[in-house]
């Protein structure tokens, strides 16, 4: 999963991906922890796509968090107060 495919993802989607993918990473560490993991690189594959979602979840909600401003003039009077 690259990332171009997780920004294409709705909110919903992300949330649902990221669940899926969390109880992934808990049952390859106890496979790891019992000596039965096969794809040992599958471990770093999961950390990197939940890290992935996390970061478009982080921006998506400063996006809608920050207030709009339009030009240059209006961030200059709010900087200067």
């Amino acid at each position: 999963m690259d990332a171009q495919q997780v920004r294409d993802f709705s909110d919903d989607e992300l949330a649902a991906e990221l669940l899926k993918l969390k109880k992934e990473q808990f049952n390859l560490r106890f496979q790891r922890a019992s000596g039965q993991l096969e794809k040992t690189d599958r471990v770093k594959e999961v950390r990197r796509a939940i890290a992935r979602i996390k970061t478009v979840q982080t921006q998506r909600s400063k996006d809608t968090d920050a207030p709009a401003r339009t030009t240059p003039e209006e961030v200059k009077e709010t900087s200067d107060a």
